[in-house]
């Protein structure tokens, strides 16, 4: 395969043609997007058509549309099945930003000397979308592609992936596939690639907790009202001991057991804790006790406001009662945790612990299952080598602490494991302000992508 020529020749234009699509501001989350989410859609689409793939349509769901396109080949050949999405998180707060979130820019940093594009969705996951796109253009123009594909982009998974179940159901048959091949995760760093097995789930709720009818002047009325911003600091820190364990009641009862066989190839992941504090501008770590950092952050759960809010926050200042206060809480889960498990507890710990001066509202938004993926399957050393091949050494098998929920509902509604081989760093500031993605990292995927499909086929063929 002449990949790397082939790369070359089209760079700017791999580049230009991406950024054309992060133009578009496909969030998800807010409906004033959902002209921009459908224009994201249709652009891939468009895209898939110009490069040769087939029976390519937007499949309707009860909220955005799922991209699909596929190319049969040969019956007799193995079908890999890839999935990404299209959507993006809200770009909020645009003040934090360098450059424009929807007006992509190519920058350099100590990171990425090569350059980096700086846009919302640059990698999570319209960069790493787009490398399947490429690399699909490459096997296609030279009329090499080793295995059937069928690709499935889906336009809600930054808002909880909430009709993809019912959309797999409906779509079985059309999706029988052999594997799944996701590109949502990251490597280390851009010498040591690795391959992600395992990834946590997730719980996400809403808290409301409310005091009097209506917002009070704390001078007339502070002192004999409990204010429910007070209240509702106070029950937050109350779900956290000091040494960073959880106190609602039988939160850990179902954690998986991780033998210390895997904790030890966990802590060899090159990444000190002084690496870890100074790519985050962090004066010291804090996590659970007894656990390493890398334990911390992969194979332990987790409990974290995402957002709190009530009262006065304008300029200057108003002497308030608020009547309400509201925070947003995610619980990472690890096997075999149940978001629905999760859920109710938390929903009984929060009622039960309030006091009787305020009233409580819990509302439970989305949630996923972790997943465990083997490391000794086909589509894993498929997946090994190929790396290898493009990086020149073997990629190490790294839990991931992120959640990718739809991964569990593949195994459970089709049946299929995933192979999870992206390409981003923990450094591309996904879901944050300056969000990027390094040119290195997206040619390097465009490169390995045509190597997981041939020596996939290749063990395929030999088992």
């Amino acid at each position: 395969m002449n990949i790397n020529s082939t790369i070359e020749t089209n760079r700017d234009r791999y580049i230009q043609e991406l950024i054309d699509w992060l133009k578009i501001p496909s969030v998800s989350a807010d409906p004033k997007f959902k002209e921009d989410v459908m224009r994201a859609a249709e652009y891939l689409k468009d895209q898939f058509i110009k490069i040769g793939m087939e029976n390519v349509e937007l499949l309707p769901t009860e909220g955005n549309p799922v991209v699909y396109a596929d190319k049969i080949t040969d019956p007799s050949k193995p079908t890999v099945l890839v999935y990404g999405h299209y959507d993006v998180q809200p770009a909020d707060p645009y003040e934090l930003w360098t450059s424009p979130p929807f007006d992509p820019v190519v920058k350099t940093t100590s990171v990425h000397p090569g350059g980096a594009i700086f846009a919302r969705g640059a990698c999570d996951d319209k960069g790493q979308v787009f490398m399947h796109v490429k690399a699909l253009e490459i096997m296609l123009s030279e009329n090499n592609l080793p295995c059937n594909i069928k690709i499935i982009i889906e336009g809600e998974e930054e808002v909880g992936s909430a009709h993809l179940g019912d959309f797999l159901k409906k779509y079985k048959e059309k999706l029988k596939a052999d594997v799944i091949l996701v590109s949502d995760t990251g490597i280390i760093n851009n010498d040591t690639p690795c391959i992600t097995n395992g990834l946590r789930g997730l719980c996400y709720m809403e808290v409301e907790v409310t005091g009097p009818n209506r917002d009070l002047h704390s001078g007339i009325y502070g002192g004999g009202v409990d204010n429910p911003l007070n209240v509702l600091c106070k029950l937050i820190g109350s779900l956290k001991d000091d040494n960073g364990h959880i106190t609602i009641e039988g939160f850990y009862d179902n954690v998986q057991d991780v033998s210390a066989e895997e904790r030890a190839q966990i802590n060899q992941i090159p990444i000190t804790v002084e690496q870890f504090e100074q790519s985050i501008g962090l004066p010291k770590t804090f996590g659970e006790k007894g656990y390493t950092m890398m334990e911390q952050l992969t194979i332990r759960p987790t409990l974290d406001v995402n957002g709190i809010w009530g009262g006065y926050t304008g300029e200057g200042a108003k002497t308030v009662l608020p009547a309400k206060g509201h925070a947003k809480i995610s619980m990472r889960l690890v096997p075999d945790q149940s978001s629905k498990k999760i859920a109710e507890i938390f929903t009984k710990h929060f009622e039960k612990i309030a006091p009787n001066t305020v009233k409580v509202k819990v509302t439970e938004h989305h949630g996923g299952e972790p997943v465990v993926t083997p490391t000794d399957s086909i589509e894993y050393k498929a997946a090994e080598m190929a790396m290898e091949k493009t990086f020149g050494k073997k990629p190490l098998a790294m839990r991931n602490g992120a959640s990718i929920p739809i991964v569990a509902l593949f195994e459970e509604i089709l049946g299929l494991k995933s192979v999870l081989m992206g390409f981003g760093l923990d450094s591309d500031a996904i879901h944050s302000p300056n969000e990027h993605y390094g040119l290195f990292n997206y040619f390097k995927g465009i490169e390995t992508i045509p190597y997981f499909y041939l020596f996939y086929e290749q063990l395929r063929n030999a088992k």
